[in-house]
């Protein structure tokens, strides 16, 4: 009988602690990401004006684009016969 006491208690208790944490880890985790992407946006903030001055940039000089046709003396041809 007393074994039979233990088994449900600890049952009702284990029960009891998995719907408590399926409640309350989801609030917990989301707010350890809140925190870290604010630590991040803070650090990114920060560092991103020192990184790059805001000047325009001027190109000179565009290299030609390559040729990508294929002139029609290369390639190979394979002749084909339809089939009915």
């Amino acid at each position: 009988m007393l074994l039979i006491r233990i088994l449900i208690i600890t049952i009702c208790v284990l029960y009891i602690v998995r719907s408590l944490a399926r409640i309350f880890l989801p609030m917990l985790f989301q707010s350890v990401v809140n925190k870290a992407q604010q630590q991040h946006n803070q650090h990114y903030t920060q560092q991103r004006p020192h990184s790059r001055p805001e000047e325009k940039i001027k190109v000179d000089y565009v290299p030609p684009a390559p040729k990508t046709t294929i002139p029609d003396n290369e390639g190979d041809f394979i002749d084909y016969e339809e089939v009915k």
